[in-house]
C-alpha cells in the first residue's frame, strides 16, 4: 500500500465532514471462506488497514511515556473507557460451580448493550449524532460476547474499527495519532485485562500454542514498532523475566507479555510460545529492528 494510500486520519486543518453522511446500523457480512475476498477488495478493508499501519508509524521508537497531545475527543474516550472499568467494580463476580465464564459478565454486558448509544454521544459532536447507533455497534462488540462469556482478537479488531470509525467521521484527527494508541488503546487494554480476570473469560478461538497470545494482537504490532531501532532491547529479552519486568511500563509488547506470565499462566505459557514471541521481532509486520 503506498504511504499516499496509507493515511485514513483527518488532518486538523480539513473541514469536519458533513453531517449529511448516510449511516447505517452494521450487519455481518462475512459468512463463508470467498466472503474474505469480498471484504479483502472491499475500501473499508483498506480503510482499516491503512488506520492500523498510519498509527504504527506514527508510534514507531517512541516509548509510552513520550510526549504527545491529548484532545477532548481522547479525553472522552477515555471517561467513556473509565465508565466500562467502573460498571466492572460494580457487578462483582457470582458464586457458580464452572471456574471460568463468571455469569456476572452477563450482567456487566447487558448494561453496556443498553447504555452504548449514550456512552458513545459523549464523544461525537450533535451534528454527528446520526452516526451514532452505527458507531456504537462496534463498541458493543468490542468486549467480547455474553453468550459464551469468551474475548478474543477478533473483539480488540472490532475496537480498532470503532476508533476507525470515530477517524473517518472526523472525531479523532491525525494529530491523535500516537494518543489514540499510547492512551486510549492502552486504557482498552487495561479494562479488558480487567474483565478477562474477574470474569474468568475464556480465549475465544484459541490456537493454543501456536497462538501468541489468545486474547490480543494488536499491541504485538503497535508494540513492536515502538521498539524499532531500540538501543539494547531486542528479540531475545522478550522471554528474559529481568527485561521485561524493567521495562513493560515502556513498551506494550512488553506489557502483554507481562501479563501472560503474571496472570494467564492457566492458559499460555511464555516459555512454550517463546520461539512464536522472537519471530515477531525478526519476522512480524515490523520486521525485525527495522522494518522500513
Amino acid at each position: 500500500m503506498a504511504e499516499g494510500e496509507r493515511r485514513s486520519l483527518p488532518d486538523s486543518s480539513e473541514d469536519i465532514p458533513p453531517a449529511t453522511q448516510n449511516f447505517i446500523i452494521p450487519k455481518k457480512e462475512i459468512h463463508t471462506v470467498p466472503d474474505m475476498g469480498k471484504w479483502k477488495r472491499s475500501q473499508a478493508y483498506a480503510d482499516y488497514i491503512g488506520f492500523i499501519l498510519t498509527l504504527n508509524e506514527g508510534v514507531k521508537g517512541k516509548k509510552l511515556s513520550f510526549a504527545y497531545r491529548v484532545s477532548e475527543a481522547i479525553e472522552k474516550l477515555v471517561a467513556l473507557l473509565n465508565t466500562l472499568d467502573r460498571w466492572i467494580d460494580e457487578t462483582p463476580p457470582v458464586d457458580q460451580p464452572s471456574r471460568f465464564g463468571n455469569k456476572a459478565y452477563r450482567t456487566w454486558y447487558a448494561k453496556l448493550d443498553e447504555e452504548a448509544e449514550n456512552l458513545v454521544a459523549t464523544v461525537v459532536p450533535t451534528h454527528l449524532a446520526a452516526a451514532v447507533p452505527e458507531v456504537a455497534v462496534y463498541l458493543k462488540e468490542s468486549v467480547g460476547n455474553s453468550t459464551r462469556i469468551d474475548y478474543g482478537t477478533g473483539h480488540e479488531a472490532a475496537f480498532a474499527a470503532f476508533l476507525c470509525c470515530l477517524c473517518k467521521i472526523g472525531v479523532l484527527r491525525v494529530d491523535d495519532q500516537i494518543a489514540i494508541v499510547f492512551k486510549v488503546f492502552n486504557r482498552y487494554l487495561e479494562v479488558m485485562r480487567k474483565l478477562q480476570k474477574t470474569y474468568r473469560m475464556e480465549p475465544a478461538g484459541s490456537q493454543g500454542v501456536w497462538g501468541l497470545d489468545d486474547f490480543q494482537f494488536l499491541p504485538f504490532i503497535w508494540g513492536s514498532s515502538q521498539l524499532i531501532d531500540h538501543p539494547y532491547l531486542e528479540p531475545r529479552h522478550f522471554v528474559d523475566e529481568k527485561a521485561v519486568n524493567e521495562n513493560h511500563r515502556d513498551y506494550m509488547f512488553l506489557e502483554c507479555v507481562l501479563f501472560i506470565t503474571e496472570g494467564l499462566q492457566s492458559y499460555v505459557r511464555v516459555d512454550v510460545c517463546s520461539e512464536a514471541i522472537a519471530r515477531v521481532g525478526e519476522t512480524g509486520v515490523d520486521g525485525g529492528t527495522d522494518p522500513c
